[in-house]
């Protein structure tokens, strides 16, 4: 079997990346952003045709995709049990046996981040002990965002004296569809206050904006203000990450940084279940902001189900055959 390319696998440090520390609210940048939807949709259709990765590649993608995983479980029936149970799962991502057939038992290989309610954070900390990887807790409201400010100011600090190391905060809605901008940037901006040195992201529900217009003028509000990550939704609503979102958010990105240089990450979440989905926003990605971003400092795919699809994959790719769901770790 052809060696996988480790260097690809292994992730790159945050140490030269410029985390965004937010700039002036500039609401002429805002009015002038447009999005022609015909010419994305029709970008979003051939994207996935013209660029495929087979075998090797393929392998190797889906393993990076790994890295950049923020494994999540946010069910109101979640237990203690089932967050250990994930944590474990986030620390030893594909069997040992997979890892020995590829040549790369030695690569310390995980997820990019566990992602959890709050009153969860102490159970995921402890049982991510001598891992490096940070828990993800979702605060403001999560998932409708409906709380009174104060309110989720408090979640913010409560959830950093807890321990997590990234917080994921919804944005108001009502702010984007009344079109009352600088409400969304001084929401932001407070929270980003309150987040201090912790990695912040911020949860778009994009598909409640209305027009990927909104989704546009939304991100860009969010990055002035000083979100390390923008993020497409909760998971919670009925349309999730779409590959026109992320055509779209990412052109945000790369044009806040053509004006800033500063280098903000990404993350599609909710409805990413299979390898094949996945693949096509890592490739979108990839076009539009280059490999760079393919990395856990600027790209998270959050996911639950997903992890196993990837697992399959790599075994069929290690055996030739297929198994079935059963007999791979809940995700």
């Amino acid at each position: 079997m052809m060696p996988l390319d480790r260097n690809y696998i292994k992730s790159e440090t945050d140490k030269d990346i410029v985390k965004n520390s937010g700039i002036p609210f500039q609401l002429d940048l805002i009015k002038d952003a447009r999005v022609n939807k015909s010419a994305v949709e029709k970008r979003c259709v051939t994207v996935t045709n013209r660029r495929t990765v087979k075998k090797h590649n393929q392998a190797a993608w889906l393993l990076k995709a790994i890295t950049c995983m923020d494994l999540t479980t946010l069910s109101g029936d979640d237990t203690e049990r089932r967050v250990i149970r994930l944590c474990n799962k986030a620390k030893t991502p594909l069997r040992h046996d997979l890892l020995k057939s590829l040549g790369i038992e030695d690569i310390d290989l995980k997820v990019g981040g566990v992602c959890v309610y709050h009153q969860f954070i102490r159970t995921a900390l402890d049982a991510l002990q001598g891992s490096t990887i940070p828990v993800v807790a979702v605060s403001t409201g999560f998932p409708a965002g409906h709380t009174p400010k104060k309110t989720k100011i408090l979640e913010i600090k409560e959830a950093l004296r807890n321990g997590a190391q990234e917080i994921d905060i919804v944005i108001s809605r009502r702010h984007v569809l009344s079109g009352n901008w600088k409400k969304l940037y001084d929401e932001i901006s407070e929270y980003k206050e309150a987040s201090g040195v912790a990695c912040l992201k911020t949860i778009l529900a994009t598909g409640e904006l209305g027009t990927l217009k909104n989704v546009i003028r939304a991100s860009l509000v969010c990055m002035m203000a000083g979100a390390n990550f923008i993020k497409t939704s909760t998971g919670k609503e009925s349309i999730n990450a779409t590959l026109p979102v992320t055509l779209v958010m990412s052109r945000a990105i790369r044009e806040y940084f053509e004006l800033t240089e500063f280098e903000v990450g990404y993350k599609p979440a909710g409805g990413i279940s299979s390898s094949k989905d996945c693949l096509s926003h890592m490739m979108l990605l990839k076009e539009e902001l280059g490999s760079r971003w393919l990395n856990p400092s600027l790209f998270r795919v959050g996911a639950s189900s997903l992890l196993s699809d990837i697992e399959r994959q790599i075994e069929h790719f290690s055996t030739g055959k297929y198994s079935s769901f059963n007999r791979h770790g809940i995700a």
